[in-house]
């Protein structure tokens, strides 16, 4: 994987992310292409991870055995029809990670031998601590899955999922997830204050907790219930927190909206413009 040459079509912060991670795990940096058309981005790019950079898509695309499609989803079809001749000439693996566009869609695109691998990272791949689901067309080969995994692990964990439809409930869950936590975050660091605790104290408690209870959960082999049923003394303070949350209706509420999620992301995926 180390060897492999890889193109990143758009710089942004998620890119950005990717190439990090790979460096960080032994990747050259001189097999590295990115693309953007925004110099100052480039430039950045190359002073600080001595990748190499153009503002030519097709370059980029002959240079790469891997292809990571990483612009905007309202700009793709446009960026994909643009290097389809490139991508045809080199065959390169592709790997799209533009939420909403399915690979009927790429595939309809840039041509329908081409291998794509679409995934559905999320933010917190930024810090390298990502959770991304990916899924490959029938052109991909057990190699070039590994490929896939090897970029998108270099940001945190890459599950497979066996249904391209599965990434809608993925972006259901952890694509909008984050926004999830920093809502319950905001929520709690507010209820703090009301109750007395000065903002910066609210905050570093929160975040901690948070932190804390996510790092139990991983290494634990036990499920969410359990553990929280450990936590909750009969007739303690977090026991009143919990039954008062379940009388709000927490678990419908958290079902709903991520019910909500999934079908907008059906509902995006079928616009003209990703189509």
């Amino acid at each position: 994987m180390k060897t492999q040459k890889i193109g990143f079509i758009g710089g942004g912060n998620m890119a950005t992310s990717l190439i990090s991670g790979l460096i960080a795990a032994g990747h050259e940096p001189s097999s590295i292409w990115v693309s953007d058309i925004n110099s100052e981005q480039l430039k950045s790019l190359a002073e600080r991870l001595k990748v190499n950079v153009t503002a030519s898509n097709e370059t980029a695309v002959s240079e790469a055995d891997v292809v990571v499609l990483a612009v905007k989803p309202q700009i793709m079809r446009d960026v994909a029809k643009q290097i389809a001749p490139a991508i045809q000439q080199r065959k390169p693996l592709v790997v799209s990670i533009a939420a909403g566009i399915g690979e009927r869609s790429l595939s309809a695109w840039l041509g329908p031998d081409i291998a794509i691998v679409r995934c559905m990272p999320n933010t917190p791949a930024l810090v390298l601590t990502g959770a991304t689901a990916l899924h490959a067309n029938d052109k991909v080969g057990a190699e070039q899955r590994s490929m896939a995994e090897n970029i998108l692990r270099a940001v945190g964990i890459a599950l497979w999922v066996k249904d391209e439809k599965e990434l809608d409930a993925v972006t259901a869950v952890s694509g909008s997830g984050p926004a999830y936590y920093f809502l319950l975050m905001e929520s709690m660091e507010k209820a703090a204050a009301e109750l007395g605790l000065t903002e910066e104290t609210a905050r570093l408690l929160v975040l901690q907790t948070a932190l804390g209870a996510a790092k139990i959960a991983l290494e634990s082999s036990e499920t969410p219930e359990l553990l929280r049923k450990r936590v909750t003394s009969p007739g303690g303070t977090t026991q009143r927190a919990i039954e008062t949350f379940q009388q709000g209706g927490f678990e419908a509420l958290v079902s709903k909206a991520l019910h909500a999620a999934r079908d907008r992301s059906v509902e995006m995926s079928n616009q003209p413009e990703f189509n």
